[in-house]
């Protein structure tokens, strides 16, 4: 199993979870007892670089991403791709980790999706 979390930096365990899903700076991807595996730069199309964030985390072999919020699209293109999303508003990678280990946070549906996201 392998856990992405949108981020700011390079900070690890004490980096700061992106607002934007997409348009983060970094990808921070965990394992299932919160170890860093690796941290990636955002090379995505948002960023100006090719290919989708979903198609990003997938190349990555992510299987979970735990973030703040995302529209119906990503939303969408995760479940195709066989990544179960979960949202919260915890700040840090580790504080958003410990709520999805402890069962504390939803797992994402349509009717999640931020609207803003979907403009």
């Amino acid at each position: 199993m392998k856990i992405v979390i949108p981020t700011n930096n390079e900070k690890g365990l004490n980096d700061t979870v992106a607002e934007h899903f997409g348009r983060c700076n970094t990808y921070t991807f965990l394992d299932e007892n919160g170890s860093i595996i690796e941290i990636i730069a955002n090379t995505s199309e948002h960023m100006g670089g090719t290919g989708l964030p979903p198609e990003l985390m997938k190349k990555h072999e992510a299987n979970i991403l735990l973030c703040k919020g995302l529209g119906s699209r990503a939303i969408d293109l995760c479940k195709e791709l066989e990544i179960d999303v979960y949202i919260s508003q915890a700040q840090t990678v580790k504080g958003i980790f410990e709520m999805w280990k402890n069962d504390k946070i939803k797992k994402a549906d349509p009717d999640d999706a931020c609207q803003e996201h979907d403009k």
